[in-house]
């Protein structure tokens, strides 16, 4: 019998008690061994009753898991840095397996949680901290394992593409439709993790340390938000042939390096993530062998997420009952250099108001091409009182000479104001 150590009992962890009794026997037939929940912790201890939980397996403390030789598996789904960073580390230390779904901390803490579980020879498993139910990290090290990875670009976030979504398709701005979002549910009611881009960042921080075998941390990670986005920015990408979505990207050169970003992107219409809408997430994977492929499905949610966290439960059930743990750990084995994001070379979609008068194009034209940025495309939408609105795309450029250039077009009385500045991707051409 192999036996859990529950910590946590909200939503994911609801999930993951209601999915170990419903499939129970499935699961222990692919699994080799029955699954049994054995301590559950959680300092809203009606919370876990609700669940059906009996009296006996309510734990009083951490203590209570830790110190029982029967439980072989502890699952963590408190979130946050602190106090799971220090359970999981001694669970580690007692030579107990450990399940996470916590992004936070394996993106923050992940160096130090690998090096632990190597040196105490356990397994560590985490699918479900990186889009919910859709497998990603498995296959990178898994399936993918043959593949030099060129690139990862994903949808992470549920609430940002649920916004862009709504604004493309009703003409809404941002403001009108976070509240929305928040009504429903799909936002919280501080949403600055997923609007400003940091729950991205954590995911893709994950995936790009799996994918290019180097260690990336939040920290290295370049991030914006989507609260600029306007609706004005998402007519001008449909008229151009583009949607916008919040990307979060990692690609590795032919140099080796490395550069992780999070920010709106104006992605061309026929590219498989486009028609990625609503909460939806998905994850883009070229690898040099596979070419290119793409993961689709729920990000989030109580039982996508709980079938991940179980999946991981059975893989290190599979383990014990093979004696084969430990097979799969850190893959971040290199430590290759993570580039600014002033080195990005990449097309941009510039939106600017100017006086409305001869000569003015030019002018700008000038500026650009003095800071070797060179126009691919222009449109001019007249305002009033003499303003118009300029619309350009670049050419591939260096991004520090393009906010060269924006700096001197911002002190120039031709400009009225540089309104928006957004990078495209997943371009054939790039």
């Amino acid at each position: 019998m192999i036996n859990i150590g529950l910590l946590g009992c909200g939503t994911v962890g609801s999930g993951v008690v209601e999915l170990l009794q419903k499939n129970a026997d499935i699961i222990a037939q692919r699994t080799g061994d029955t699954i049994t929940l054995k301590k559950v912790l959680d300092k809203d201890r009606d919370k876990c009753r609700a669940l059906g939980i009996p009296e006996d397996m309510l734990a009083t403390d951490f203590n209570d898991i830790i110190n029982d030789p029967d439980i072989n598996i502890v699952v963590e789904l408190i979130g946050g840095i602190e106090p799971a960073f220090t359970f999981i580390l001694e669970a580690m230390r007692a030579g107990k397996h450990v399940v996470t779904a916590n992004k936070d901390l394996i993106a923050v803490k992940g160096k130090e949680l690998f090096e632990t579980a190597k040196e105490k020879g356990i397994d560590f498993y985490f699918e479900a901290s990186v889009a919910g139910g859709i497998p990603i990290v498995y296959p990178l090290k898994q399936s993918l394992a043959a593949n030099r990875i060129q690139e990862v670009i994903g949808i992470l976030n549920g609430t940002t593409n649920y916004i862009l979504t709504k604004m493309s398709l009703e003409g809404l701005e941002f403001s009108q439709v976070l509240a929305e979002a928040q009504q429903l549910g799909y936002a919280e009611s501080d949403p600055s993790a997923d609007v400003e881009g940091l729950d991205a960042a954590r995911k893709i921080a994950i995936l790009s340390s799996i994918a290019f075998n180097s260690r990336t941390t939040l920290d290295d990670v370049y991030v914006e938000g989507i609260t600029s986005i306007t609706s004005a920015d998402i007519k001008y990408a449909w008229e151009l042939g583009y949607v916008i979505k919040l990307l979060a990207i990692a690609k590795e050169d032919e140099e080796g390096r490395i550069q992780v970003r999070v920010h709106p992107a104006f992605l061309p219409l026929n590219h498989p993530l486009a028609a990625v809408n609503d909460v939806f997430n998905a994850v883009f994977v070229r690898g040099d062998a596979v070419g290119d492929i793409m993961h689709y499905g729920r990000g989030a949610g109580k039982m996508p997420t709980a079938s991940a966290v179980v999946g991981d439960i059975i893989e290190i059930g599979r383990n014990l009952l093979n004696q084969s743990n430990a097979r799969i750990g850190c893959t971040c084995y290199e430590n290759k250099t993570i580039l600014g994001i002033q080195e990005l070379q990449a097309k941009y979609y510039v939106r600017m108001t100017v006086e409305d008068r001869p000569g003015v194009l030019a002018g700008i034209a000038g500026v650009f091409g003095n800071n070797r940025v060179s126009i691919a495309t222009v449109l001019q939408k007249t305002s009033e009182a003499g303003r118009a609105e300029l619309i350009m795309i670049t050419h591939k450029v260096r991004e520090q000479d393009l906010r060269d250039s924006l700096t001197v077009l911002k002190g120039m009385s031709i400009v009225g104001a540089i309104n928006n500045v957004i990078r495209l991707e997943g371009s054939k051409a790039e």
